[in-house]
């Protein structure tokens, strides 16, 4: 082990690339010269191509949904081949909430943003949320194939670098090995990735972006003058042995006023299968629930409350992450994972221009504890989160040509963790101090839109303070305080064509975890010492108060288009991409320091703790530079579609020049299909590559790049006795490939058959 060791929570990679820099300018020059007169053709054979509200799909919707693609019944005397068809949708067209805390498309915002909805989330056909966030490019889950140590990272940065809320409900459990987050996909009605530095609105922690999951409604089951309806799901996935089933019941008054949905869904999973040949050993089961009540007293007044819970119990190793398997000093345990949130909403919004408030109300609980097999160990770690967020909307008509919107607020919240260890004298965790931190937070953002004879313009500049506090049980506390703005600003010659470009900075507190540890992080023999049974000595963590926040200044530019009825009269292409770059300082790295004479004489002697320099400490170690690619386009007809992105990203330590984090290749992902409307059919398949992987100083952490298929087919009838069932087939990794994904230390899991039977319907 290296003396200097920096955790997987670090960002990023790779020196910058000419060529890189040379695409991303090619790519915006060509959208911006090319597309003007393209989107002027484009005006004039539809006039509803710069339409931008979308309304959320239900069980009535379902022959209008880009599922299966609109169809007009040839026996049907009332049907018209004229018709007007709805609007494909596309990503970029979903509406995203998170971006601004607004609603507007995806398209729209001056900065990278995508939304994955409930129709694309279904044909993922997704044991996890890994699979759902290949549709994201710049954002994935490390940590390999297993849910229990499976993490996010959007841009190369993870643990406390990213934001995470369950409608709005933030999320700040994070651990050395285990997973961040639990929530199963069949609770999920969008998920929202803001790429990109988002302190301005979320305070700190948002230095790689935000990660919104927005929970299923009763509208997504119910459409108007329905007040039941439901789902009902079973499915197997041949990979780990993974049996799934569950069921989803929603129902509203007559009226509106009143409307509920609810949710429960079970797996059960067995170990592994790599596509190496080997097994991964991971036993599995779990339950998830969802409750939801939402109550309209009036036009004007919504209230909301609910509650999400998951509960894992794995079979597998004390380090869940890579090729781990157990063992000396990673012995298998019973892993208990209990979480749950819950949050209460109030929105009101009068018959006023200077009143759109929300107010959010949540606690979240989230625990992981485990019992060593073979042993009467048990150690847990518990973060229970709770807080509040207000938010207001005044908006003014600026004459004919422009309108101005304030978004402003406040935020409380505070985090407790609480670790315990039945092997130690006082019953407390090593490196899991009992810790609190508090953050107490104040924004604004104005949004300035202006029509001119030259195009729409829009700019939106932000400011948030915040001040966080960190106490633990006899310790110093370090408090300190932050200012992040932001300032992004786009240009719509013509609605078809985008150009934008955004500026912000961003921080990251120093966690409790990073400031506060203690305790032994892991125990070495003694190598050098005397002959006989090996002798074990301890690597104490050390506390660190005058850890810095890291701090990161980003610039951001790039292009999009949206054109409609290109191929054919019922059509939808859209395509948007932007390059960074920024300044990451004051990174935070766990530097670990082991002394030389444990591995054999003639070295110093060989001890535990601080008095032998054995000790593991968080310190701000490299000022990064990162910069990277992004693009993600669609295209949508009644015949056809297309989903794909691509994501690069690269970062060095500006002073030494070395390769810093969490190191991803380039990667390309595609989603294509054709629809086969007669017979209520879509068959379509999954391509990802991802190019070699070099940019390491350790050329034995090189890895070659790979490509993997997935195919897949969904029977979904609209009409007839079968109306409201849904079948969905599936091969993934089609050919049985073993490759690697960076950063997860491990093969990926090997061909695997899936199928999923479903109905939904309601009254």
């Amino acid at each position: 082990m290296p003396p200097h060791i920096a955790s997987v929570d670090l960002p990023l990679r790779t020196s910058l690339r000419s060529w890189k820099i040379a695409a991303v300018s090619g790519f915006s020059l060509a959208i911006a010269l090319a597309s003007p007169a393209q989107a002027a053709d484009a005006s004039a054979m539809a006039e509803t191509a710069s339409e931008s509200t979308v309304k959320a799909p239900s069980v009535a919707d379902d022959d209008q949904r880009r599922g299966i693609g609109a169809r007009n019944d040839p026996d049907d005397p009332d049907s018209d081949d004229d018709i007007e068809q709805p609007e494909p949708r596309t990503g970029l067209n979903t509406i995203t909430v998170t971006a601004t805390r607004n609603e507007s498309t995806a398209f729209d915002y001056p900065g990278s943003v995508s939304v994955v909805d409930r129709d694309i989330i279904d044909d993922f056909n997704p044991s996890s949320l890994a699979e759902i966030f290949q549709a994201i490019p710049g954002a994935r889950f490390d940590g390999g194939p297993r849910r229990s140590g499976s993490v996010p990272t959007v841009r190369g940065l993870g643990g406390d670098g990213v934001l995470i809320f369950i409608d709005g409900a933030r999320q700040s459990f994070t651990s050395g090995h285990d997973g961040r987050l639990f929530l199963d996909p069949e609770l999920l009605q969008a998920v929202e990735v803001v790429r990109g530095p988002t302190s301005a609105l979320y305070g700190s922690g948002a230095l790689g972006g935000v990660i919104s999951l927005r929970t299923i409604t009763a509208q997504d089951y119910l459409g108007e003058g329905e007040q039941v309806g439901g789902r009902v799901v079973a499915g197997y996935q041949g990979v780990n042995d993974e049996w799934r089933w569950g069921g989803t019941a929603a129902m509203q008054s007559s009226d509106g006023e009143f409307d509920f949905v609810g949710n429960v869904t079970f797996r059960n999973s067995s170990d592994i299968e790599l596509g190496s040949g080997l097994t991964l050993p991971d036993r599995s089961d779990s339950f998830n629930s969802l409750a939801k009540f939402t109550w309209r007293p009036s036009d004007s007044l919504t209230l909301s409350t609910q509650w999400v819970h998951n509960s894992s119990d794995t079979l597998d190793p004390n380090n869940p992450q890579g090729n781990n398997v157990g063992g000396p000093g990673n012995l298998n345990v019973n892993r208990s994972i209990r979480s749950n949130t819950l949050q209460t909403s109030l929105n009101f919004n009068p018959v006023s221009d200077l009143v759109n408030a929300d107010v959010i109300f949540f606690y979240a609980n989230n625990r992981v504890g485990e019992q060593e097999v073979g042993t009467s160990r048990r150690i847990s770690r518990e973060v229970e989160t709770y807080g509040i967020t207000l938010v207001n909307r005044s908006e003014f008509a600026l004459g004919d040509n422009a309108s101005l919107r304030f978004t402003y607020g406040g935020e409380y919240y505070q985090d407790e963790q609480t670790g315990t260890d039945n092997t130690t004298a006082d019953g407390t965790r090593g490196g899991v101090p009992d810790a609190t931190r508090r953050f107490y937070g104040a924004f604004v953002q104005a949004e300035l839109g202006i029509e001119t004879g030259i195009g729409e313009f829009n700019i939106i500049p932000g400011i948030r303070f915040d001040r966080f506090e960190n106490e633990a049980v006899g310790e110093q506390d370090v408090n300190d305080d932050a200012f992040a703005p932001k300032v992004g600003v786009s240009w719509k010659p013509v609605p078809e064509l985008i150009l934008f470009a955004n500026w912000a900075e961003a921080f990251r507190a120093p966690s409790y975890n990073e400031i506060f540890a203690d305790g032994v992080h892991f125990q070495i023999p003694n190598l050098g010492g005397p002959p006989g049974p090996p002798q074990f000595v301890s690597n104490l963590f050390v506390p660190n108060r005058d850890l810095q926040p890291e701090e990161s200044e980003t610039i951001e530019f790039g292009a999009g288009v949206d054109f409609s009825n290109v191929i054919w009269g019922n059509d939808r292409f859209t395509l948007k991409g932007s390059y960074y770059e920024s300044d990451v300082d004051n990174l935070i790295g766990l530097d670990v320091d082991i002394p030389a004479g444990c591995f054999g004489a003639p070295f110093p002697p060989c001890g535990s703790g601080a008095p032998f320099g054995n000790i593991s400490r968080n310190v701000n170690f490299a000022q990064a530079e990162v910069s990277g690619f992004e693009i993600e386009g669609s295209y949508d007809s009644d015949y056809f579609y297309v989903r794909a992105n691509f994501a690069t990203i690269d970062g060095v330590d500006r002073a030494t020049g070395e390769f810093v984090g969490v190191l991803t290749p380039d990667l390309l992902f595609v989603d294509t299909g054709f629809k086969f409307a007669p017979f209520d059919l879509r068959v379509g398949a999954r391509l990802t590559v991802a190019g070699d992987f070099t940019e390491v100083d350790d050329p034995l952490q090189f890895r070659d790049g790979y490509e993997t298929a997935d195919v897949y087919a969904i029977w979904q009838p609209l009409s007839g006795a079968l109306e409201g069932f849904r079948l969905d087939l599936g091969i993934d990794n089609v050919t049985d490939n073993d490759f690697e994904v960076v950063a997860a230390g491990v093969s990926q899991p090997g061909r695997n058959y899936k199928a999923t039977l479903s109905w939904r319907g309601a009254f």
